[in-house]
């Protein structure tokens, strides 16, 4: 829990509770990269100078450092049972960038 609520109510005009706190966390700790794929926290996220990563960038990245093999059935799991929506162009796009295409 961020430490700065008044940051966190600030956020909380444009962004949900859960990014609000995370955002806020993130300044005050003074990290660099968050993890976020709300469009509107990614936007938010680069204003205040951190870098966002999503889901999809996360698993490309652990496929590139050898954490895991393969990137495809994982996203075909966020589908099926998270009910992430991952267009057939940007699955296209992520399967690429882990070189599964």
């Amino acid at each position: 829990m961020p430490g700065n609520l008044n940051q966190v109510q600030i956020l909380m005009a444009t962004l949900d509770p859960g990014e609000s706190e995370a955002l806020a966390l993130a300044l005050e700790l003074e990290t660099l990269a968050i993890l976020s794929d709300e469009a509107a926290g990614r936007k938010m996220a680069r204003r205040l100078g951190l870098f966002p990563i999503g889901v999809l960038g996360t698993l490309v990245k652990a496929k590139q450092r050898g954490l895991i093999s393969v990137v495809g059935p994982l996203i075909d799991r966020l589908k099926s049972e998270l009910g992430f929506f991952i267009s057939k162009p940007l699955r296209d796009e992520i399967l690429r960038n882990a070189g599964e295409s």
